[in-house]
């Protein structure tokens, strides 16, 4: 395990969070609040081990929820749910096709908020539906599935500029000449 792709898939995800906390402009212009935390979400569970997806499931859970209506904790199994099936495929899908990161994203963050809607509606909690619902389910798809390609892109790079790169050296030279002789049997 990586520690420094830890580290920085979970401090992406803070940020993620803050900025959709405080940040108010993307929730007056589109009518609802953009979670991108699914998209992240995807790309933990295709780049990353399952000790990375448990803690991003459960600290962005918890940071996502302190800063929502939602009660404490009820974030994190949808996260999980979403990104767990896609750990345990991530060998056959094409993670590094745009597209491919595209419809995953759009089912991730289809997936997440109806899940929670559902634990809410199982629990003892009366949240409000009507047809704001579904424009607000539909903006978050949209902007999953616009955000996933460029979250993968900009972690891509993140990685590739701050990590460690090792070095792949080979003791054999290119401008090397092998002369062969034929010895007497």
């Amino acid at each position: 395990m990586n520690p420094f792709k830890t580290i920085l898939i979970l401090a992406a995800a803070y940020l993620v969070v803050f900025g959709e906390a405080s940040l108010s402009f993307p929730r007056n212009v589109l009518g609802a609040q953009v979670d991108l935390l699914p998209a992240l979400m995807v790309y933990a569970a295709l780049n990353s081990g399952l000790p990375t997806l448990s803690l991003l499931a459960i600290l962005g859970g918890i940071w996502f929820d302190s800063f929502s209506a939602n009660p404490l904790g009820i974030t994190i199994l949808p996260l999980f749910l979403v990104g767990f099936p896609i750990y345990l495929r991530r060998d056959l899908i094409l993670r590094d096709v745009p597209f491919a990161q595209m419809v995953l994203g759009a089912v991730a963050s289809a997936v997440v908020p109806l899940v929670t809607l559902l634990m809410l509606l199982s629990g003892s909690k009366e949240p409000l539906l009507g047809w704001g619902t579904l424009w607000q389910w539909l903006v978050m798809i949209a902007a999953g599935t616009v955000a996933t390609p460029f979250i993968f892109e900009v972690m891509n790079w993140c990685n590739r500029t701050l990590g460690y790169q090792p070095r792949q050296e080979t003791s054999f030279r290119p401008d090397r000449e092998i002369q062969r002789s034929r010895g007497k049997l």
